[in-house]
């Protein structure tokens, strides 16, 4: 069987869950091996074992931490090099879809980004993708070179399947552009103590209807009873009342958890086309001519202000 690249994404070791979705989606059209990059990247073997990669290609040097996304680069085209696959996965965030798209370049290759599933194809792995604000699903393949795929979080389940992991050092060379852009400084986000809004399973949005930040403490105790993420919609954004980046739709985070509960949002088309290919959705909203309405499984015409601390509540009460 076809060996297909995984791009690892990982903190000092710790791998996030959008990678064992991919390994999951890997093992639909091949075998599985991991590339590890960076501070920590041995300390992943277990991990990537369990769930399924076959083998661990890892590498460190300063240059993954100095310098943006092209040493990444010169890596995963080292290990295409080295391996022939039948494609190469990486996680749909931002920098992901940067290095996929420089990779596909540098190896000749098409790209598809934002794929929502996987499945092997006569002539090659065959991906879904939601498109035009997700008002229509397509499947298509990369007819020329090794297809390179960038997939969105929570597009598959996370599934166990132990192989043997074998850890390998990976070889390699950087080119001349890698440290054209170097790191200068970071600053620590402040952690909420919620989960990364693009990978979390239950996403809880404010929009408009909230009406003020000092109200979002309703959308947040909400989230918190659930263990989610916080969103806003654009209107709650540049209004001021909570930070850029929770911003979900066109011109911000694209977001797919198992349940999306949307408060105080109308439902315009670029608040859609970040949230649509959610797994359930439900609003809230005093509108019943919403067009948030023609998206849920589930709608609640109410005050957000009367139904999200009853709803709250009654979480809380379930919980015990």
């Amino acid at each position: 069987m076809a060996e297909v690249l995984v791009y690892v994404d990982h903190v000092d070791g710790a791998v996030r869950k959008p990678t064992l979705e991919l390994l999951t989606l890997a093992r639909r059209v091949g075998e599985p091996v991991a590339v590890a990059l960076g501070a920590g990247a041995e300390n992943t073997a277990a991990a990537l074992a369990e769930h399924g990669a076959v083998k661990v290609l890892t590498h460190d040097a300063s240059e993954y931490a100095d310098y943006l996304v092209v040493p990444k680069v010169d890596a995963l085209q080292a290990a295409v090099e080295a391996v022939s696959p039948a494609a190469v996965l990486v996680p749909s965030s931002a920098e992901g879809k940067e290095i996929a798209a420089r990779l596909a370049l540098r190896i000749g290759s098409g790209i598809i980004t934002d794929a929502v599933d996987l499945e092997a194809g006569d002539e090659g792995p065959v991906a879904t993708q939601s498109v035009f604000a997700a008002s229509f699903t397509t499947k298509s393949r990369v007819s020329k070179g090794t297809p390179v795929i960038t997939v969105k979080p929570n597009s598959a389940a996370v599934e166990a399947a132990p192989a043997a992991g074998s850890v390998e050092a990976l070889s390699v060379t950087f080119s001349a552009q890698a440290t054209g852009t170097k790191v200068t400084g970071r600053t620590p986000r402040e952690s909420t103590g919620r989960p990364e809004l693009t990978e979390a399973a239950i996403v809880v949005s404010g929009g408009r209807g909230v009406n003020g930040a000092e109200n979002f403490s309703i959308i947040e105790a909400l989230a918190d009873s659930l263990g989610a993420a916080v969103g806003a919609s654009r209107a709650a954004v540049d209004a001021g009342w909570y930070p850029h980046t929770n911003q979900v739709g066109q011109t911000g985070k694209s977001v797919s958890p198992q349940l999306y509960i949307a408060n105080g949002i109308s439902g315009a088309i670029q608040h859609r086309a970040g949230m649509q290919t959610s797994k359930t959705i439900v609003a809230v909203n005093k509108d019943p001519e919403a067009p948030i309405f023609d998206l849920v499984d589930y709608g609640v015409v109410g005050d957000l202000f009367e139904v999200v601390p009853q709803l709250t509540e009654a979480i809380k009460v379930r919980k015990g």
